[in-house]
Formats: C-alpha cells, sequence, structure tokens
C-alpha cells in the first residue's frame, strides 16, 4: 500500500487535478486518493496552501512614499547646489524618475493585479470542481459499501463478447454507477459508446475508454426501470445510438 501510495505522489496527477488540467479519470483517481490516504490529503493540503501563499506573495501594492523618497533626493540636492543651472537640471531629472517610475509601478501594479484575479477565479473553480468532484466520491462509496446497493454483471455480445462490466444500483439512495472493467480492441475509427434510457429520454453518457485504473466508476442517471446500452459507433462517438451495434444491455 506504501508502494501505491509513493507511486501517486511521485507522479505529477494531484499538482494537475489542483490546478484543473487533471483528465476525468486523473480527477477520480486524485479524489480518491485524497480520501483514503492521510499522506496524499496532507500533501494535496501543503499544495494549496502554497499556490494560496503564491497569489498572495505577488498581489503587492504600489510602494507607499516613493513620491516623498524622490522629493526629499530633490530637496538635498538643491541644498548642495548653489547654482540655479544645476538645480534645475536636478529638479527635471527627478521628476522625470518620479514620472517614469509612477507610470512602471502602476502598470506592474495593474498587471499584478489581473493576475490576481486570474489567480482568485482559479481557486473558484478548483474549489466548486472539487466539491462536484467529492460529492461523486461520497456517492461512489455509499454504491459500493451500502447493504442496499445492487450488483448486475452485464456481458458483451456480437464483436464485443470480451466486455466485462458490473452496475451498481442503489434504489433506496437513488444512484447508479457502472464499472467497466474490461474493453476488448475495436479499429482505430472506431470507438465504444454509452447511453441510458431515463424515463422515455435518451441521455447520452459519453464515449468509453479503457482506463488504466480497473477500480474507476462511471455515473448512470438514476430512475426507476432505466435502460443503458453500450454501442459501438464512429471514432468520436454519435448523436444517437445505432441500434443495430448495440453490444451490451443494462436494465435497473
Amino acid at each position: 500500500m506504501k508502494e501505491k501510495v509513493r507511486l501517486f505522489l511521485d507522479s505529477d496527477i494531484l499538482e494537475k487535478y489542483l490546478l484543473g488540467d487533471a483528465s476525468k479519470e486523473e480527477s477520480l483517481k486524485a479524489e480518491r486518493y485524497i480520501t483514503m490516504y492521510p499522506q496524499v490529503r496532507d500533501t494535496y493540503m501543503e499544495l494549496q496552501e502554497n499556490l494560496e501563499a503564491f497569489a498572495k506573495l505577488y498581489a503587492r501594492k504600489t510602494p507607499e512614499g516613493l513620491k516623498q523618497i524622490i522629493l526629499h533626493s530633490a530637496k538635498k540636492e538643491r541644498v548642495a547646489t548653489r547654482k540655479l543651472f544645476r538645480y534645475a537640471i536636478a529638479a527635471s531629472v527627478a521628476i522625470l524618475i518620479f514620472a517614469g517610475s509612477a507610470v512602471f509601478f502602476w502598470n506592474q501594479n495593474q498587471n499584478l493585479q489581473q493576475e490576481n484575479t486570474l489567480v482568485s477565479n482559479k481557486m473558484k473553480n478548483l474549489e466548486e470542481n472539487m466539491r462536484n468532484q467529492l460529492e461523486d466520491v461520497r456517492n461512489q462509496f455509499i454504491v459500493l459499501n451500502n447493504p442496499d446497493t445492487k450488483r448486475y454483471t452485464v456481458k458483451g455480445k456480437k464483436e464485443a463478447k470480451e466486455l466485462k462490466a458490473v452496475a451498481y444500483i442503489n434504489p433506496v439512495k437513488k444512484l447508479s454507477y457502472i464499472n467497466v472493467s474490461n474493453l476488448p480492441e475495436l479499429p482505430e475509427n472506431k470507438c465504444f459508446q454509452m447511453w441510458a434510457e431515463v424515463n422515455g429520454e435518451l441521455v447520452n453518457l459519453g464515449v468509453i475508454k479503457q482506463l488504466e485504473d480497473k477500480d474507476n466508476l462511471l455515473a448512470l442517471p438514476y430512475a426507476e426501470k432505466a435502460i443503458g446500452y453500450i454501442t459501438i459507433e464512429p471514432e468520436g462517438g454519435n448523436t444517437s445510438p445505432t441500434v443495430q451495434n448495440i453490444v451490451a444491455n443494462i436494465t435497473y
């Protein structure tokens, strides 16, 4: 188990998940590890704190007292200078320095404010995604551990006889998930796609890919006497199922 956690932490999945760049499969894996392993959870919290610290570090305001410092320097130059011409040059230089510095710091502050806004928006999106994904992880835990959950073995047919999946249906919590543990090879121009018929409406659940993590669960819309299908469609998926290419039925 320690080796499994170490390999996960050595990968960049946790960092990608925090920044919102992880794939759906990587996100689910990250959430599961965060929930199950304290070491992963502590590392994730540390990464969050580092990101927030980074945002605060660069959200700097324009330095205060800049004008007073420059005017003070000009005053000292005036006292030390006896000729009006030299004073005029020093004063002009001071004004130019102040104007240039003010413009520079104003532009820098504007850029930092924009970056801070982007980071803040990114954090809000991360928090929203995290809430949704942790809710999904919680539902998966309920489905897998609740005694009211029913399991249905799904087997493929036709050219997808090697397809293996298990559907988990909990009528009490009204939750449905499916674990596709094996997908047979298809030509490059073909793909597997999942559908669900719920209350008379057909829902496209997207293309199914062969997952590295065999424990991954895909959410299904729950309804009484709902029907699910797995079809073979052209690469990239289809807008409606090809009935003659149904290779698995899921009744739940």
